[in-house]
Parts: C-alpha cells; structure tokens; sequence
C-alpha cells in the first residue's frame, strides 16, 4: 500500500514539519528575502500577513494599502502590502510573493498567554491554494507543490 507521503512526494510536494502548539495552531519556520522566521498556519485567513514588526526583519518594502483587515479578536485593522518577495519553505522557494502587513499583536499576546513563542506572522489560504497544500493532521505534516 503505497503511503500519503510517498505518493505526494513521487509527484514532487515539499514536505514541511509542523509543530502543533498548546492553542491548537500549527508553527513552521520560513524565510522571508533569506532571513528565517516564524509562522502560524491558517487555512482560515485569505491572505498570508506579517507583523508590522517584522518588516524591518525580513528586508521588506512597505505600501500603504486601503484595505482594512479583520480576523479573531481584532477588527478594522489598518494594513500596509509588501510585494516582490521571495518566500521559502521546505525547499520551495516562490518569487514575487505579497503579504498583507498588519498588527499582529493580538496574536502573539494570545500564544504568549498559552506560553509560546512569538510569531512573524500567518501562512493563509492563498499561499496554501496557489501552491496545491495538503495538511496531515495525523503527522503534523503540510506538503506544498
């Protein structure tokens, strides 16, 4: 019987470890313009987003935006864009990558609340459709095409 991973990677997905956290939320380390970082994955969120304090960090070029942003426990949040990055994971590397840029201190109170670490940010749905993400639960494994 030929197993989840061994069929996703004979069709070339990357294979990223994910650690579950006490909140129930996955981390996984990434890099952002070749300077690593942290991030949740959310399939809930539509946009993959950095904090604001993570800007400087990761070499990013800010633009103001118009969009407001919402997510749990936050609401009308101002946003900035940073567009043209480069984004690796797991042996993926995707150029010309966006991320919305927002507050995310909501975020990070709670994980610290749960006695976690920080994040730089949030891996979102459009980064997981774009790039055909399968989640094992069970393994605690994300595979990306």
């Amino acid at each position: 019987m030929t197993t989840l991973r061994k069929l996703l990677e004979s069709s070339e997905y990357y294979r990223i470890p994910l650690k579950k956290l006490t909140t129930g939320h996955y981390k996984l380390r990434a890099s952002i313009n070749g300077q690593p970082g942290y991030f949740i994955l959310d399939t809930g969120a539509s946009n993959s987003c950095i904090g604001f304090t993570s800007v400087l960090h990761f070499r990013m070029k800010s633009e103001d935006s118009d969009v407001k942003a919402a997510g749990a426990g936050a609401t009308n949040m101002i946003t900035n864009i940073g567009n043209d990055n480069t984004f690796e994971l797991g042996g993926k590397t995707v150029n010309n990558m966006s991320f919305v840029i927002l507050d995310l201190e909501h975020v990070n109170e709670a994980l610290e609340q749960a006695n976690e670490e920080a994040v730089d940010g949030i891996i979102g749905a459009d980064f997981l459709k774009a790039n055909r993400a399968v989640i094992d639960y069970g393994r605690n494994v994300l595979y990306v095409k």
